[in-house]
């Protein structure tokens, strides 16, 4: 079994690129005392094309670097993540890796809460091919309330728009109105739309303009951060690993400049970043 730091050390939250920062600010809003290391796999990025044992591989990697830094909880900031990777991870790995310490994913936080946020039982997802493919939304969803019906479409150019900086663009209106549009042709009575991937909340203002007026857009960061306060309360064992002294460090496989210029895009704030390699 692989030794890992036995002391207390910070949250982590790993993203395979910068869309996690969304998660993560979330979290920071409601629990501001803890410590956190967020880990952008940028030089990888993006997941949401990428085959379901190339995502676990990448995630693993991730997670274990994590584990190596001191962290007893790490989040899947990342949709794609979650759904390719997560199950694997927690069935396959962690019972012989590290049987103490817990991954956990944003898919189930949003699947437990949909129920109360539609009226009609007709939920639309927009979110990476990857994530729509995997059907994980539609799954978890069905565990907590099955008379709902999920309808998906894939969004490929979204998270490449929002990290261009491009969300204001014109361009960006016309994207993210086809997608809607398709959305809404496959089933008209959706009434309540989960933004599936961490880069869309960036592009907030533009989908509740395309979207149906009146229509429920679930973004993450919210529901993951109360359910991970919940989780905490519920597991005193894993809470007093987890240190709080306020703090977040950022490391990325990219080019750690390129990661300040590019959270700043989500994060409106200068961040110290150190490059760190996976493997």
């Amino acid at each position: 079994m692989t030794s890992f730091p036995s002391s207390p050390g910070p949250i982590g939250i790993f993203d395979s690129g910068y869309g996690g920062l969304t998660i993560l600010h979330g979290i920071r809003q409601l629990l501001p005392e803890y410590d956190f290391i967020y880990l952008g796999d940028n030089a990888r990025a993006p997941y949401g094309s990428r085959s379901f044992e190339v995502v676990y591989q990448f995630t693993r990697q991730a997670v274990l670097k994590l584990f190596s830094m001191g962290c007893h909880l790490v989040i899947l900031g990342c949709n794609t993540a979650s759904a390719k990777a997560l199950r694997t991870i927690q069935t396959r790995d962690l019972p012989n890796i590290a049987p103490e310490r817990r991954v956990l994913g944003i898919i189930r936080p949003t699947a437990e809460i949909i129920g109360n946020l539609t009226t009609s039982r007709h939920v639309g997802l927009l979110a990476t091919e990857g994530t729509v493919a995997s059907e994980s939304y539609n799954m978890e969803i069905a565990k907590f309330f099955p008379d709902i019906k999920v309808s998906g479409v894939a969004c490929p150019l979204w998270a490449a728009i929002v990290e261009n900086n491009e969300a204001d663009s014109p361009g960006a209106d016309y994207f993210v109105k086809k997608r809607i549009d398709q959305l809404m042709r496959k089933d008209p009575d959706i009434d309540c739309i989960i933004l599936g991937c961490t880069h869309y909340p960036l592009l907030m203002p533009k989908i509740v303009k395309y979207a149906p007026q009146g229509a429920r857009i679930v973004s993450q960061g919210e529901y993951v951060a109360n359910s991970l306060q919940e989780y905490l309360a519920r597991h005193k064992d894993i809470d007093d690993n987890c240190t709080k002294g306020g703090t977040c460090r950022y490391l990325t496989t990219e080019n750690a400049d390129k990661f300040k210029d590019s959270a700043m895009i989500f994060l409106h704030e200068k961040v110290n970043v150190s490059h760190v390699e996976l493997e």
